[in-house]
């Protein structure tokens, strides 16, 4: 089992950053699954703890100059390993006027996923930063605990507001309640919604774009690639719900680094709301459970 990366862009290195630096900002423990054409940054959560699901896809094409890996075995040639998203973060931060970042599995004393950094030289002395990130291997018994979420027949699909915009919006709320209603119909109309016995807030977005999902992953009326369509028994002015953990929402508000192209938000009535974050050639989806009233 080998893995070795090299990113010399600085672009690419800064992109590569702020992903990890997204995902260290949502969870504390992730699945890194590597793979011969990409990388994958995954959290499936049980339902007991939350029901939240993370699945970030990376074209290592996109990102990396060098890319060599060798999984288990010929017919599962892949690997995962569990590893701190912040840990490798503070390992990328080295990297800023990098000129060039390796990425590598080795084992010293227990697995590690070692980052290399060659530093800008001063004068004649060459500087070379090496981080040991401690990872787990995680045995392929265990692999099909990590795949892809199914995405299921969303009764609305809309491109979210300005992400800014929405977290000025959820940082007021959440200081009245826990919980924030999230509802959008096909007209390309959102709201958000929060309630006391004394008050209630509604926050309209009006004139959002409502994309065709397809379920053969083909291209939506967007151009960017989908995975799922509306197939809602709800008329197009009529709004699907979703009671959501406030808290949650703010900090994934929060936690964008990755400046998406389009964010568009799924949402099957009362049961899941699905984020789904594109730019370039990278994803991320991002599955919130619904709370009950």
């Amino acid at each position: 089992m080998k893995f070795r990366a090299k990113l010399v862009d600085v672009t690419c290195i800064q992109q590569f950053t702020n992903i990890v630096g997204t995902i260290a900002k949502l969870i504390k423990v992730c699945t890194l699954r590597i793979t011969l054409d990409k990388l994958y940054f995954i959290l499936s959560e049980t339902a007991a703890n939350g029901g939240i699901q993370i699945w970030c896809e990376l074209p290592q094409g996109h990102f990396c100059d060098e890319y060599a890996m060798q999984g288990i075995s010929a017919e599962a040639n892949e690997i995962y390993v569990e590893l701190c998203p912040e840990n490798l973060l503070r390992a990328l931060k080295t990297a800023q006027a990098a000129r060039w970042v390796k990425l590598k599995l080795t084992h010293k004393h227990t697995p590690c996923l070692t980052v290399e950094v060659e530093l800008p030289s001063i004068g004649s002395c060459h500087r070379l930063a090496v981080h040991d990130i401690p990872i787990t291997i995680v045995k392929r018994r265990n692999w099909v605990d990590y795949a892809e979420p199914e995405m299921p027949n969303f009764d609305v699909s809309i491109a979210m507001p300005t992400l800014k915009i929405l977290k000025n919006v959820v940082d007021k709320m959440k200081n009245i309640n826990n919980f924030v209603s999230l509802s959008a119909n096909q007209s390309g109309e959102m709201k958000l919604s929060v309630e006391t016995d004394m008050v209630t807030i509604n926050t309209h977005f009006k004139d959002l774009f409502n994309p065709a999902w397809r379920h053969d992953g083909g291209d939506g009326e967007d151009g960017q690639a989908s995975r799922s369509r509306s197939s809602s028994q709800l008329d197009p002015e009529e709004f699907a719900e979703a009671r959501i953990d406030i808290r949650r929402f703010a900090q994934f508000l929060s936690s964008q680094q990755v400046n998406p192209n389009r964010v568009i938000c799924n949402i099957l009535n009362k049961r899941v709301v699905h984020f789904y974050l594109m730019h370039d050639d990278v994803s991320l989806q991002y599955f919130m459970p619904v709370v009950s009233s």
